[in-house]
């Protein structure tokens, strides 16, 4: 059996091993508590093919999900039913128009970056719960951005001039 391991992929390796921790040690440095959400937008910039042209439609779809979650949060605040319905609700509204107004601007909004963020922003922000939220929000897009230009976009460059070194 030949071994997979060669250049491209040992220097991939090396990227993985340096960007990513760099991060995780600086975030907290700038203000950011949630560093953990820039390797699950990577993930899913990787998972997308990594491809450069999808960068500011998944950034849209990611920070368009981050305000959905805020929004939802903020519906369900204001709405008097039980907590199930209001949740059923607020999911069945905002996950539908979330689908619908992607579909009418694909080139601007990346649907699957758009329901990731709401994801990732209803699992950091909702044990908080609306009243305190604080920064919880900017934190989040700022670490939503650096998973797609940092971990995403700068790492696959880096990695494709490293592979093609001699």
């Amino acid at each position: 059996m030949a071994s997979k391991l060669n250049r491209d992929n040992l220097t991939l390796a090396l990227c993985i091993a340096l960007f990513p921790p760099v991060w995780a040690v600086l975030s907290p440095y700038i203000g950011v508590r949630t560093g953990a959400v820039a390797l699950i937008c990577a993930g899913v910039y990787v998972a997308n093919g990594n491809k450069e042209q999808d960068a500011l439609p998944m950034s849209l779809g990611f920070l368009a999900g981050d305000l959905w979650a805020v929004l939802a949060l903020c519906i369900m605040e204001a709405l008097p039913f039980h907590p199930d319905a209001e949740l059923f609700a607020v999911l069945f509204v905002l996950g539908g128009l979330a689908v619908v107004v992607s579909s009418l601007f694909p080139a601007w909004l990346y649907c699957p970056a758009w329901l990731c963020g709401w994801a990732i922003g209803l699992t950091i922000m909702a044990p908080a719960g609306f009243r305190a939220i604080g920064t919880l929000p900017l934190q989040i897009a700022v670490a939503m951005l650096a998973g797609v230009w940092y971990v995403g976009v700068l790492v696959e460059r880096v990695h494709k001039k490293w592979a093609a070194a001699k």
